[in-house]
């Protein structure tokens, strides 16, 4: 559905730092379908992942304030595990009356699949290095082993639509993560510890096999909002969304489309 903004009333915000997010709000739209979204890529402010705290939450502020005094926002979803890691509790603090939806990498999922107990988590440094994905890494001690691997650049090569550059770097990760497969000692379940990397699900799946599982966290981020929300829609017609970038708008115009075939037209956001 396009862009409607006299039809939206109390959506569900997102952000993110590109168009990453666009792989949670693809998976936000199908658990639900009538529900209003306004999703925000602060493209001019990213990457996040090779950022340091203070400016990710200083962001991470700005832009919760502005889908509430602008939008009116229901409920909002960090779609990006670095905002997520820096951020939520300080937002969660400061919004006490806003339900506030974060995600992080799908290492628990990852170990209920995984036969080989040995799961790849591919993340920027940004999430990798944080206290959050630290504390959930020991809460999973003698679980699984876990290969973690920064991928810097992946993100921004994947928001640049840099083809050669996002398959060089797929494979430059995968071969440091070590052997991928179904054997013992070898990886057989990889995380994507961005949101931005399911848009590379293809060149990776070529890289490690088919018969490597790739998890991404868009259902369960999906499904707790679902949970969290107050009030659901009472509307039967599909939702509408409204995007907007504090960067370049034709990026986030191609991706929506081509990922989410969305047609409705990107505006920009300054603040």
């Amino acid at each position: 559905m396009g862009f409607a903004p006299n039809l939206i009333k109390h959506p569900i915000g997102v952000f993110d730092s590109g168009i990453g997010g666009l792989s949670i709000l693809r998976a936000l739209r199908a658990e639900l379908p009538h529900e209003d979204f306004v999703y925000v890529a602060d493209s001019g402010h990213a990457p996040y992942g090779e950022r340091d705290d203070a400016h990710v939450i200083g962001r991470s502020r700005a832009i919760t304030a502005c889908l509430r005094s602008e939008y009116h926002v229901k409920a909002l979803v960090i779609a990006c595990n670095t905002a997520t890691a820096a951020a939520i509790h300080l937002l969660r603090q400061q919004h006490p009356d806003l339900p506030i939806i974060g995600v992080e990498p799908a290492l628990k999922p990852a170990v209920s699949r995984s036969h080989t107990r040995r799961i790849g988590v591919m993340a920027t440094r940004g999430t990798l290095g944080s206290a959050k994905f630290r504390a959930l890494l020991a809460s999973l001690a003698g679980q699984a082993d876990f290969v973690c691997q920064p991928c810097d650049g992946l993100a921004d090569a994947i928001e640049r639509e840099d083809t050669a550059k996002i398959m060089a770097l797929c494979q430059h990760c995968t071969k440091a993560m070590g052997p991928f497969g179904t054997q013992e000692g070898q990886i057989d379940t990889l995380v994507l510890g961005c949101t931005h990397y399911p848009f590379a699900s293809a060149h990776l799946t070529r890289l490690v096999g088919p018969d490597v599982g790739l998890i991404d966290n868009g259902e369960p981020v999906a499904r707790q909002t679902r949970r969290m929300l107050k009030t659901l829609s009472p509307n039967d017609e599909p939702g509408h969304c409204v995007l907007l970038s504090t960067g370049e708008r034709a990026t986030l115009q191609r991706a929506a489309h081509h990922w989410l075939s969305l047609e409705c037209p990107v505006r920009s956001l300054q603040i």
